[in-house]
Order: structure tokens, then sequence, then C-alpha cells
């Protein structure tokens, strides 16, 4: 449960980025009022996650999904550029996310005791 729990944070994560964005700074409501509930849901789920994962890896896991998400989200919502090297990268950095996934522990994964 704890790895839905940081994939869904990683979710939130993207929307109150983009919450942000909208936001101008906090001056406009509703977009300011999005990203402070979808930033709390975010933190609280990612919380709910270390209870069972090591905190370099649910932060590292946290932070990347998040991080290529709104990458991708910009790529294909925004039309920001998409070279080859930063789809390569993109990649890369959600490769790490598996990587770190597979190699964290069992009794990690709260799926012993």
């Amino acid at each position: 449960m704890q790895w839905i729990y940081i994939f869904i944070a990683g979710l939130f994560e993207i929307v109150w980025v983009l919450g942000l964005r909208f936001s101008n700074g906090f001056t406009v409501l509703v977009p300011s009022l999005i990203t402070i509930a979808t930033l709390s849901i975010s933190f609280y789920l990612f919380s709910k996650s270390l209870k069972f994962i090591p905190i370099g890896t649910a932060y590292a896991i946290f932070t990347g999904f998040g991080a290529a998400g709104t990458a991708l989200v910009g790529i294909f919502i925004f039309q920001e550029s998409a070279s080859m090297s930063k789809l390569f990268f993109i990649g890369l950095m959600l490769a790490g996310i598996v990587g770190l996934k597979l190699t964290t522990p069992a009794e990690q994964h709260g799926e012993e005791g």
C-alpha cells in the first residue's frame, strides 16, 4: 500500500506544481486553493509511505516521479521543448525510480510481519 501512497502523492505533486503556475504567486484564488489542497494531500500521502520505505528511497521516488511527470505535462500540454536528450533523461529518471523500487528490500516494502 505504501508504494500506492507514494505514486498517488507523486500525481498530486504534479497537480500542485501546475497550480503554482496558474496561481500567479498565490494572487489568483482558485489555483492557489488547489495548490494548497493538493500540496497537503501530496505530503500527507508521502508521509504515510515513510512508515515502510526508507526516507532516501521514498524521497527520491516522490520527487523523481513528480519531476518527470511535470516535465512530461510541460511537453504535452504547454508545448515545451521535447529534445531527444530531454526525453532520454526523463526516461532515465523513471528508470531510476523503477530501480529504487526493485532494490528496496522486501521487509521495507511492508510485505513481512
